[in-house]
């Protein structure tokens, strides 16, 4: 069975406008996060990448941090990768976009010669990153006014 769905890099004219209309949507609008602290000069060098249903609409996004940005948010190692800005459209929820989305930022990693990808969750999704393989580390923390906890997963 096909999926109603292709996720990819946001390569094509327009792809991230898309991701970061997704992006407003789901953190801005959703969640309340400021907009000022949702976009940031990581975005500009980041691998951004894009689920699109099959009429052309924007499902979700997440992107890829890699070389010095991620290695500033994953204590200096340039071999890991920050996965991040994951979201996936309320409508399009329970597709399975998101863990597709998460298969395609590590695709991406690999493809760059990263040995892992970390990220930083939001504690209410744990369970879903634990489930494609992503172990917790370190202490809760805030990030936009929302508990955290920094995760890893080997490639």
């Amino acid at each position: 069975m096909s999926t109603p769905y292709v996720v990819r890099e946001a390569v094509e004219p327009g792809d991230r406008e898309a991701c970061f209309a997704v992006r407003k949507e789901v953190f801005v609008a959703e969640q309340g996060v400021p907009e000022d602290l949702e976009y940031d000069a990581y975005d500009v060098g980041a691998v951004q990448v894009l689920a699109i249903g099959e009429d052309g609409e924007a499902l979700g996004t997440g992107r890829l941090l890699h070389g010095g940005a991620a290695a500033a948010k994953t204590g200096g190692d340039a071999s890991v990768g920050s996965l991040g800005r994951l979201a996936v459209t309320r409508r399009a929820r329970g597709l399975g976009i998101g863990a597709a989305l998460v298969r395609g930022i590590e695709e991406a990693a690999r493809a760059r010669g990263l040995t892992a990808v970390d990220l930083h969750a939001q504690t209410h999704a744990l369970g879903f990153y634990e489930r494609l393989g992503y172990v917790a580390y370190g202490p809760e923390f805030p990030d936009a006014g929302m508990p955290h906890r920094a995760m890893r997963r080997a490639l």
